[in-house]
């Protein structure tokens, strides 16, 4: 299976930031999978921020929830991820990744992609 994120490298404060990831080599549908969207700030730990089933439901970061909104479209099989009111601290690099449950493991991850936030 192979993740691809894809999105902005450059977002301006308070603006959203919208990315992307493509999943080749497995169905975002397919039963008893979780794809999940993860970030590392600078210098900061991995941060789950949400996740998508199989079935569609969501599930949100508290910490992240009032701002978050993940989606999935279905027949070009990807999920995304919708971060409003951006700051400097949402500063990271995103990945998507896949897991059997929302809190992991993570078995197969993409490659990430930087965002930087600019006042």
């Amino acid at each position: 299976v192979q993740l691809q994120e894809s999105g902005p490298g450059l977002v301006k404060l308070s603006q959203t930031l919208s990315l992307t990831c493509t999943v080749s080599g497995d169905s975002i549908t397919r039963i008893g999978t979780y794809w999940n969207w993860i970030r590392q700030s600078p210098g900061k730990g991995l941060e789950w921020m949400g996740a998508i089933r199989a079935s569609g439901s969501t599930y949100d970061s508290p910490s992240l929830k009032s701002r978050t909104s993940f989606s999935r479209d279905t027949m070009k099989n990807l999920i995304s991820l919708q971060l409003t009111s951006v700051t400097p601290e949402d500063t990271a690099v995103y990945y998507c990744a896949r897991g059997i449950s929302w809190s992991g493991p993570y078995d197969s991850w993409g490659q990430g992609t930087q965002v930087t936030v600019s006042s």
